[in-house]
């Protein structure tokens, strides 16, 4: 019998090829967060960027928005600096789903 961390979802793995740097992306924008340098937010538009840009363009998106749940949740845990720079970079990734 297989334990439920060796089942996978239909299509799971289609999405893992799509968007192979969705974690590393992530893992940036997580130790951004908890720094909470003002400074830095270039930093975090350039992983934005290298992933949209290195990302299949059907995966873009979708991916983008994973991103964007994990920003949301890491602002709604923290307060002060790094609450404000959360909510700057998904203000930037809202742009960037836009198109803008």
């Amino acid at each position: 019998m297989r334990s439920p961390s060796g089942l996978r979802l239909p299509g799971q793995r289609r999405n893992i090829r799509l968007m192979p740097n969705l974690a590393t992306c992530q893992g940036i924008l997580r130790r951004l967060i908890a720094k909470g340098d003002p400074n830095a937010i270039s930093l975090a538009e350039r992983a934005i960027n290298e992933y949209w840009d290195v990302t299949l363009e059907r995966g873009r998106k979708s991916g983008l928005r994973l991103i964007q749940l994990d920003v949301l949740e890491q602002r709604n845990a923290v307060i002060g600096a790094q609450h404000d720079f959360a909510q700057t970079v998904n203000d930037y990734i809202e742009k960037k789903l836009r198109g803008e």
